[in-house]
Order: C-alpha cells, then structure tokens, then sequence
C-alpha cells in the first residue's frame, strides 16, 4: 500500500533530481574547461603586449591589451556562471534532502496510522482484565498450596505464641536466680620473698606396711 501510494513519485523526484544534478556538474565542468583555455589566452596576449612594446610598437600592444581585456570579461562571465551553478546544485540538493525527509515522516505517519487501526483500545482493555484475572487466580492457588494440612490447620496461633512467651520468660527468671560464682583468688607473690612448700608425703614402702600390721596384732 506504502509503495503504491509514495513508492512512484518518490523513484521520480529521486531520479530527476540526480539527472539535474548530472547535467549541472557536466556544465560546471564544461565552464571550468573554458575558463583555462582563456585564461592561457589573455596570458599569451599580455606576453605579445610586452613584446610589442619592447619592439616599440605601441599599436600592436595596445591590441594585445586589448583582447587580453575580453579575455578577462569572458573569464569573469564563466565565473559568474560557475557561482550560479553551484547556487542551483545546493539548492537542488537543499530540496532533495527536504523531499526525502518530508516522505519519511509520511511514511512513518501512515505506517502509526495503520498500526493504531489494527490495535483497539476496548481489545487493551480486555487483554489487561484478563491478565488481572489470570494474576489474581493463581495467586488464589499459591495460598491454597501454603495453606497447613490435617492436625496442624487446627493449631490457634495465638495459643502457640503466648505459650513461647510463658517458656521466654521462665528461662530468664531461672538465669537470675543461679548464684553468681566468685572469681578466683590468686595468691600475691611479693618479688623477693619464696613461699615455703610442705614437702608432700611419701608413700610408705612394703616393709612399713608389714610392720604396722605386726604391732597391731600384738596390740590385741
């Protein structure tokens, strides 16, 4: 539809465009070619001028002079022209740029244009209700799966908690009732001073052991 409405015109505004801008560099091109060939010739003519006048002949210079003048003019005329053609292909090229640009925007127009027809607002609308619905029932399924299961769903919450509280509170009472211990005490040494040690006893030998028994039955 896009290529039947813009799609011609906008193959012919291109290609005439670029065949204007082709004949314009050909000219262009043509003057330039010009403009050298008589730029040597005024040079050759101011040449024969000072030949002339060095052969004092005032006459013949003076013609030099004088085609090297036309000359000039007609370097000056090509270059006039050469500004008009540069003018010409700027603008040329200006408007190309602005056609291509104005058909993009038209193109992209029509083309929102088309999409918008093809999306409605009452099939949004119903598209967002059913992801709602979709959103709010499987949120219904995921409770349902949470939900506890035999004995445990007729457990009372409230129950449960102040019967955490209750066994809180008897363990911090038992740790304030336990007797703090003292801290050790550590005998202080005074530097220059040994504390004496009580020699530790030795453990009677077998024959010690067999002499105490024996006075003990003489004892009896």
């Amino acid at each position: 539809m896009f290529n039947r409405l813009f799609g011609k015109p906008k193959e012919q505004a291109n290609a005439s465009a670029l065949a204007t801008l082709d004949k314009l560099n050909e000219t262009l091109d043509m003057l330039e070619k010009k403009e050298k060939v008589l730029e040597k010739k005024a040079a050759a003519e101011l040449e024969r001028a000072k030949e002339f006048s060095k052969a004092k002949n005032k006459r013949a210079a003076i013609q030099s002079l004088k085609r090297k003048k036309l000359y000039e003019q007609q370097i000056e005329q090509l270059g006039n022209f050469q500004l008009r053609i540069h003018d010409q292909m700027i603008m040329l090229e200006a408007a190309k740029a602005t056609t291509e640009t104005v058909d993009a925007l038209r193109t992209g127009a029509a083309a929102m244009k088309a999409m918008q027809k093809a999306t409605n607002i009452d099939d949004v609308d119903k598209t967002m209700d059913e992801i709602n619905e979709q959103t709010e029932n499987m949120k219904q399924i995921q409770d349902a799966l949470s939900a506890p299961l035999g004995a445990s769903a007729d457990f009372d919450e409230d129950e449960l908690e102040a019967e955490l509280e209750e066994l809180e509170g008897a363990e911090l009472e038992s740790q304030l009732l336990e007797p703090v211990a003292a801290p050790p005490v550590h005998p202080v040494q005074v530097p220059g001073t040994r504390i004496p040690t009580r020699p530790a006893p030795q453990k009677a030998s077998a024959e010690e052991d067999e002499l105490a028994a024996l006075q003990a039955e003489m004892a009896l």
